[in-house]
């Protein structure tokens, strides 16, 4: 049997020989669910979680309202998507993007890209154990307008030359769907550290026509400028003013099998 993994924010539905619920509790990040105490008797328990087959049991429970089921395993969905394979896995950077999207003025969106990213991925079994770290040149922000980015780059913005990288290591993983996951992590922007999840979503692994193997990942977050000590007026003089306070991250990664890159 692969090793197993906490399956955190699970559900456990208890319901009365007629039918009738008669507790409900969601498990917490080490796996462990616990309900008030129940009716004397015997119960029928349905386990479910995002990315998982529901799993039924039958509890007895004590006159004193108590009963233990143990371990419960739940089985991948279906339709879940296999992982890939175990093993370190490293960004490629020609064919990964982070595409940076804020509001203005409420009314319409500017987009910025960062066009030099790496890193990797060490895909654990079983793939919740695995664990990334990217890296993305400061300096290399585009959006488009030369006097902008400038400005952005300058010490009234990012300040590229006091925090040349941004960095966000991942630690863990979390099921949500068949192919979709939750990345905890720490980013590091303009020298302050913050705990951002990442929304994951798996696009699948195969052959590419270099001989390696190849997998790719959809992630998205948001993130809040005020937390990463953004000031406002220093955007208002590299003439973004009106931006809005949240800014959504996209990224689109794709890594290939091995330590390092291969010679193309």
């Amino acid at each position: 049997m692969p090793p197993s993994w906490p399956v955190a924010h699970a559900v456990l539905t208890a319901t009365d020989m007629s039918g009738r619920q008669i507790a409900r509790a969601i498990a917490d990040e080490t796996g462990t669910v616990v309900t008030e105490l129940l009716p004397p008797g015997v119960h029928t328990v349905v386990v479910t979680g995002a990315g998982y087959q529901p799993l039924a049991r039958t509890v007895q429970i004590s006159s004193a309202g108590t009963g233990l089921l143990g371990a419960i395993v739940l089985a991948p969905a279906v339709d879940a998507i296999a992982p890939p394979p175990a093993g370190p896995w490293t960004i490629d950077p020609a064919h990964s993007t982070v595409i940076v999207t804020a509001r203005h003025l409420g009314i319409a969106s500017i987009k910025a890209r960062f066009a030099e990213v790496s890193g990797s991925l060490d895909v654990a079994e079983p793939f919740e154990r695995s664990c990334g770290h990217a890296e993305i040149k400061a300096a290399s922000i585009d959006s488009g307008i030369s006097m902008r980015d400038n400005h952005l780059r300058s010490s009234e913005f990012l300040d590229v030359d006091s925090y040349p990288v941004i960095t966000y290591t991942g630690n863990g993983l979390r099921r949500t769907g068949g192919d979709t996951w939750v990345m905890s992590g720490e980013l590091i922007l303009h020298g302050q550290r913050r705990p951002i999840h990442l929304e994951l979503t798996y696009g699948g692994c195969g052959a590419d026509p270099w001989g390696g193997v190849r997998a790719a990942f959809h992630a998205e977050t948001l993130l809040h400028r005020n937390d990463f000590a953004i000031d406002y007026n220093a955007m208002v003089r590299a003439g973004v003013a009106a931006i809005g306070t949240t800014v959504k991250i996209d990224l689109d990664i794709e890594v290939v099998q091995g330590a390092q890159l291969p010679a193309m």
